[in-house]
Formats: structure tokens, sequence, C-alpha cells
């Protein structure tokens, strides 16, 4: 099982390496690494160009968003799994790829997530928020429940099944991908308890303008999936990310 890990950047001169060393140290065998920036005018392209020799392909130009850079990765991509690790982000260990990929052949999963560790820009040591999403139950999303997407998964032919982002989205294409795969066509999803990646903190879906402009594309996903969403949603969103944060005290006890 061939495994595709996609990493978007833009002017991340100060996170890119971490990234790239993370997917490299994995222990898994069979792993291509396809980078896509978009036109960055930092050092970012200089440090993607000393690691040329262990990344599968790069591409490097303006696009129309995340998203937009994202659907090139998955036209590239020939792994049988396709995942992906932006440049803030690293694994939370070396086996990660390994365990997914286990896991996923065993259960016959179609798309596999795991447990998120929000973590300081600086100190990757430092978790500040635990997100443990739990299992998927039909409905789930009706109700507040999302899977990370950076730990999310998924086989390429669901991809080429079911579409890739809509990048018409600024922030939320994340979400209606997911929410389109698992609730509208109800793939096969399984959970695999543990952390599979570290993000730093920071990110356009954190501040205020971010959220609200989040919360509106999301109640779009619904609609355009043909689904009407619930009140609940926006009760148990926050809730959840409360519980995250006291989450976070039990981790670090561990």
């Amino acid at each position: 099982m061939n495994v595709s890990i996609i990493t978007v950047v833009f002017n991340a001169a100060g996170t890119i390496e971490d990234c790239i060393k993370s997917i490299h140290s994995q222990t898994y065998p069979d792993i291509e690494h396809i980078i896509i920036d978009g036109g960055s005018t930092d050092e970012t392209i200089d440090i993607i160009n000393h690691y040329r020799d262990k990344i599968s392909k790069i591409v490097s130009e303006k696009d129309n968003g995340v998203y937009d850079a994202m659907n090139k990765g998955i036209k590239l991509a020939t792994g049988s799994v396709i995942g992906f690790l932006n440049a803030d982000d690293i694994y939370a260990a070396d086996n990660i790829i390994s365990e997914v990929t286990a896991f996923m052949y065993e259960g016959c999963f179609d798309a596999v997530y795991g447990d998120l560790a929000y973590i300081d820009r600086r100190n990757t040591d430092n978790i500040v928020r635990y997100w443990q999403p739990g299992e998927y139950k039909k409905g789930s999303f009706f109700h507040g429940w999302v899977p990370p997407h950076p730990t999310f998964f998924c086989r390429r032919e669901i991809f080429e099944k079911f579409g890739s982002f809509n990048d018409k989205f600024q922030i939320a294409a994340d979400f209606e991908l997911m929410f389109r795969f698992i609730e509208r066509y109800k793939i096969k999803v399984g959970y695999l308890q543990k952390c599979l990646v570290k993000m730093r903190t920071g990110g356009k879906a954190n501040v205020f303008k971010g959220i609200f402009k989040g919360n509106m594309e999301i109640i779009k996903s619904f609609a355009l999936n043909g689904m009407c969403i619930s009140p609940l949603f926006f009760i148990n969103k926050p809730i959840d990310k409360i519980c995250q944060l006291f989450r976070k005290q039990q981790v670090v006890k561990q």
C-alpha cells in the first residue's frame, strides 16, 4: 500500500524543514512526498530544494488558495492512499504512516483519522489543545462532530469517485469534503485512537472573521450536499473546543 503525502506551503521558511524531516523520518518504506508551493518569496524554496532528492514531486507557482493547491497535489498523487501534512505540521511519531496503513488494511477502511495535538509554534513539546474526536457514528456531523483533517488519510479511489476539495471555499473545504465522503456517500471510516499529527497553533480559521466565514461555509456545505444543518451543530462545536483545552491537561500528565 503506497502512500502519497501532500504538503501545501506558502512562505513557511520557519517550519517547512520540520515538516519535511517529519515525513522522511517515517519508518514506512513506500511514501511519495509531493510539495505544492504557492510561489513563496522567502527562503521556503531554498529549503525545499535542499531536500529535493527526498521529495517525489515539487510544484512552485501561484495558486488560487490552499484548497486549489491541495487539488493539484491530488492530481499528481499516485499512491493508493492520500494524506496531507501542511508546512506547520509534523507527525507525532516516526511510525505513524506504518500504523495508519496497517489499521486501514486490517479494517478494510476507505479512510482513517486519529487524534490531533495543537502545539506552541516555538516549543513543539508544549501541547496547547488536544482534539480527540472519538468514533464516528451515523449522523455525527449534524451535531457538530468532525474529524481533524490533518489526521485524515483516504484511499485515492474515493477522491476519484466522489471528487476533491471545493476550491470555491476558503476555510471549510476540508469539512465539506469529509462531510461529503462520510455522511453523504457513507464511506467506511475508522478511528485510530492515538495522536497522529502535531499542528502549530494559528491560522485563518482561528480568528473571529475566520470563524464566522468558516461557519457560513459549513452551512453552505450542508446545502450543497442536499442536507439541513441542526442548530445543535453551533452549540456542540464550541463546547467540544473547550473540552479539548481540559483534555490537554490530561495528555500532558500522561
